[in-house]
């Protein structure tokens, strides 16, 4: 167990600076600053948000659904990573985690007790494929058949992803996982499975969760599955075979799903702020956005790496083609992106990248986990910045949310109004980006349900749903009904 334990997304800004080399701000530099306005700052925000805005909330499968052993299911690396000694803070698993898997129809009547239209998952790889290629399981993608079945009789949209870390432990053992070219290859032969199957019901399909975070804490930092620790040639070899992944399976999807399917990434995008709204610093911020992602998200939408990436990389770059760059390229639908906190606050510079990244004082506030630094106005930036810079015109906030103490009261309540002020804060900001035009088209909140939270085992909690792991009961936090209600109203409250 390495001493410093990461975080779910604290990475983000270290994997940045490791990227490129990157210098922060020092506290005695000058600010790049102007007096002019931005153009934005004095605009009326609307009432609510666009009529059709879709409200729904989001988990993933080895997070919730448990049944490891069950139908079928073959191991993934997670079950191998979290059953070693040192792995997980509590020295939990998700061996049973919420047990979703028998309790699905009790926790879609939690998802339309809210008021919510859509509903993203992830599938379990393992349970499609127990060797990660080869023959299907049948009863593993039954599961998933009843399951969307389920959501659309209660008038809830199923949006699935198809990777949300649980590789195959058999993928791993054969080929190095993710190292290997062939990994990127039997993903899309199971993409193509899946598709062709679900998608006379499911309509959106996200490939890849966030491929930033499973890189550098899995491949690079050894805190995430698969627990590797290697070089930064090898790392920078894993992103691109993981773009390829997604690419190749972009492409699958576009063979064998049904007509109308749409696809997408799911990215944690490392998150760029102006530091202070001035032209200068939000064009700063935006060219930072561009750099900062070129890894992932900037080679998937622009067919290239940036020439900073590749210059900063040397022979320490990734191997590929221009045929794999035509591949990663391939035509989404959409851009998922999952917002939770500011991992860079950004200035103007004369310097030959144009920024510089302002560190953040010991004084900076945090939630529960002291990693999730609350910054609302970067759910406002973050798909801001994205549109403008690769025209996309078609956004899904994916995850959003924070943990809490969630402690119940002598009355039983759970207050958890700290997350209500993060929840409602973000969403003022979101409501800003919507009402400017920013093609925001819905937003699932992290989590349901509290659930395995991966190497916090069960110490953070950001359900809206609070869980007694020893009985699985379900009960309703305060902000449930804030959530509720701000669907309802399809504003915030």
């Amino acid at each position: 167990m390495p001493s410093q334990r990461f975080s779910r997304r604290q990475f983000g800004r270290i994997a940045a600076w490791s990227a490129l080399g990157m210098p922060m701000l020092s506290a005695g530099s000058s600010l790049a600053q102007s007096d002019q306005a931005t153009g934005t700052q004095n605009q009326k925000p609307s009432s609510g948000f666009p009529n059709g805005f879709l409200w729904g909330t989001a988990t993933s499968a080895y997070q919730i659904e448990g049944a490891v052993n069950e139908d079928g299911r073959g191991p993934s690396i997670w079950d191998r990573f979290s059953h070693t000694p040192g792995t997980i803070s509590d020295r939990s698993n998700g061996d049973t985690a919420t047990d979703h898997y028998r309790l699905f129809k009790e926790d879609i009547q939690l998802m339309k007790a809210l008021g919510a239209k859509a509903y993203r998952f992830s599938i379990a790889w393992p349970r499609v494929f127990p060797d990660g290629t080869g023959a299907p399981n049948p009863k593993g993608l039954d599961f998933y058949n009843r399951l969307v079945d389920e959501l659309l009789v209660n008038g809830i949209q199923p949006f699935a992803t198809l990777y949300h870390w649980d590789l195959p432990q058999p993928l791993q053992d054969r080929f190095g996982g993710w190292t290997s070219r062939d990994t990127s290859k039997a993903f899309a032969d199971y993409a193509a499975h899946v598709t062709g199957r679900l998608s006379d019901r499911v309509k959106h399909f996200f490939t890849i969760n966030e491929c930033s975070r499973l890189v550098h804490l899995g491949h690079e930092w050894g805190a995430d599955a698969p627990g590797l620790k290697l070089s930064p040639s090898e790392v920078k070899q894993v992103r691109h075979n993981v773009a390829l992944g997604h690419g190749l399976a972009v492409q699958a999807i576009r063979a064998h799903g049904r007509a109308g399917i749409r696809v997408g990434p799911a990215e944690n995008a490392v998150s760029c702020i102006p530091a202070v709204e001035t032209p200068a610093n939000v064009r700063a911020a935006e060219i930072a956005t561009r750099e900062l992602n070129a890894g992932y998200l900037t080679v998937i939408l622009e067919g290239k790496y940036t020439d900073a990436y590749l210059a900063q990389a040397g022979k320490e770059g990734p191997k590929h083609t221009a045929e794999d760059l035509r591949i990663i390229s391939s035509p989404i639908d959409f851009v998922g992106l999952n917002v939770y906190m500011p991992d860079h606050y950004v200035v103007a510079a004369d310097n030959e990248r144009g920024f510089t990244l302002a560190p953040f004082p010991k004084s900076f506030p945090h939630m529960k986990a002291t990693w999730l630094r609350p910054g609302p106005e970067t759910i406002y930036w973050v798909p801001r910045h994205v549109a403008k810079l690769w025209n996309v015109k078609s956004i899904y906030i994916t995850e959003n949310g924070t943990s809490g103490s969630d402690e119940p009261a002598a009355d039983g309540t759970i207050y958890d109004v700290d997350r209500i002020m993060y929840l409602r804060n973000y969403l003022t900001q979101l409501q800003r980006a919507t009402s400017e035009g920013v093609p925001v088209h819905g937003y699932f909140l992290w989590s349901l349900m509290d659930n395995f939270e991966w190497s916090d085992g069960y110490e953070q909690r950001f359900g809206l749903y609070h869980v007694d792991f020893a009985t699985q009961r379900r009960t309703p936090k305060l902000s449930a009904s804030f959530y509720r209600e701000t669907i309802a109203r399809n504003a915030v409250v």
